[in-house]
């Protein structure tokens, strides 16, 4: 009877529910990844982004899965199996991977130096049409407003006790970028990955609910059913381009120039962001790079970033009072983004006699195309009419370069 208990005893062991029993907080990060997964399943909220993420959460959160991030201390150091402290940076990635596991060595290879988040924006390069930017340059004003919200955060996050890199980290949420929000946060505040990168993809694809949010609390009903094709009969442009596709060209190299004189630390996320956007305008001579930079390398790119960032999210990473401060600041950040935006084009109609629709303010965010596809059917709904898309897309493109500019000057000015 005994010998039947003791293995009874050892079965039970082998299994997790041992340790569930002793941490029952698992449930909790158990809980956070069945409603990612459904909000990317069943909900389609960035599916390509959630799914990984989530399915991340649940792996590293399996007892004696081995499959969760382990996060050196502020001065770099992990606690191994022999009860050594070891920096990390020092170990052969073979031997992290031997110590630590195989999520381990994907996470300090490929997120931990900054790889992927470049490699990503290549590829929304790519996948990028700045066309409507450069038909309404005026509009791109309030993609550089929507950044507002980045800094009102930093200096809030300040007063609540977080160091100037970790509140920077925390208030580019405010931009709408993940690759942004992880490249900015390896560099100033790498042991928030986590939650920071959470909080991120999480508020990304709750754009469809958060955007809405925040007009309905800021604009009129008049103020929606500003139809911008009677105001451009109203009021027509001056200036038209005459040869698009050179521009469009002359574009993304003179930008890279541009910024990297000026911020040249912001060079590795626009530099690729306009590289991979060059490579889609040149055409035929360069159809098979651009395939690549808009397929198989972004894809897997964007599976080895969400499985990794999810792993980073094991429960005694996750529930404490610093990830709630993260999850609230990356709220205002976004909601602060999408109101200064707004309030930006309000000022704009009060001096202009060609009125803009201030659902064009709220795509000054990153999240390319999701915040303009939303605002367009909020448009629809006032006046079946009123399609916004072509000009949200101005103030959406500028965004991701605004954002990617701001990082660069954070991380500049912090580092």
């Amino acid at each position: 009877m005994d010998q039947i208990y003791e293995i009874l005893e050892k079965l039970y062991q082998m299994t997790a529910f041992s340790n569930l029993a002793l941490e029952p907080g698992i449930l909790v990060m158990y809980a956070l990844a069945f409603i990612l997964l459904y909000l990317g399943i069943v909900k389609k909220y960035e599916p390509l982004l959630l799914i990984p993420i989530a399915f991340g959460v649940l792996l590293a959160n399996f007892p004696g899965g081995g499959m969760g991030v382990i996060q050196a201390d502020s001065e770099g150091y992990v606690l191994c199996s022999d009860n050594t402290r070891r920096l990390i940076w020092d170990m052969p990635l073979h031997q992290i991977a031997h110590e630590f596991g195989l999520m381990n060595f994907l996470y300090y290879m490929l997120i931990k130096t900054g790889f992927l988040p470049p490699i990503i924006f290549m590829g929304v390069g790519a996948l990028t049409d700045f066309g409507p930017m450069l038909r309404n340059l005026r509009l791109s004003i309030f993609g550089a407003a929507a950044q507002f919200g980045i800094f009102c955060v930093l200096l809030v996050a300040i007063l609540m006790g977080f160091t100037p890199k970790e509140a920077a980290s925390l208030g580019i949420i405010g931009g709408a970028d993940g690759p942004t929000a992880i490249f900015t946060t390896i560099k100033l505040a790498p042991h928030l990955l986590g939650p920071i990168a959470i909080a991120a993809y999480s508020y990304m694809a709750l754009v469809p609910v958060i955007i809405p949010l925040v007009v309905k609390l800021t604009c009129s009903k008049k103020e929606l059913m500003i139809n911008m094709k009677e105001q451009e009969k109203l009021h027509p442009s001056k200036n038209e381009i005459k040869n698009m596709s050179t521009l469009k060209i002359i574009f993304p190299i003179a930008v890279t120039t541009i910024v990297a004189l000026f911020v040249p630390t912001a060079v590795p996320l626009i530099g690729m962001l306009m590289f991979g956007n060059l490579l889609k305008e040149i055409g035929a001579d360069t159809s098979r790079l651009f395939d690549a930079a808009s397929n198989s390398i972004m894809n897997t790119a964007t599976i080895f970033l969400g499985l990794c960032v999810g792993a980073t999210m094991t429960y005694d990473a996750f529930l404490n009072m610093q990830t709630i401060g993260i999850v609230v600041g990356g709220f205002l950040a976004f909601a602060l983004s999408i109101a200064s935006g707004i309030m930006m084009v309000k000022i704009f109609n009060l001096f202009s006699k060609k009125k803009i629709n201030p659902l064009i303010g709220a795509t000054g965010l990153s999240a390319v195309p999701m915040a303009s596809r939303v605002c367009n059917e909020i448009a629809t709904k006032y006046d079946p009419k009123n399609h916004v898309l072509n000009y949200c897309m101005a103030s959406n493109i500028s965004g991701v370069i605004g954002s990617a500019v701001a990082a660069g000057v954070l991380i500049s000015f912090l580092s």
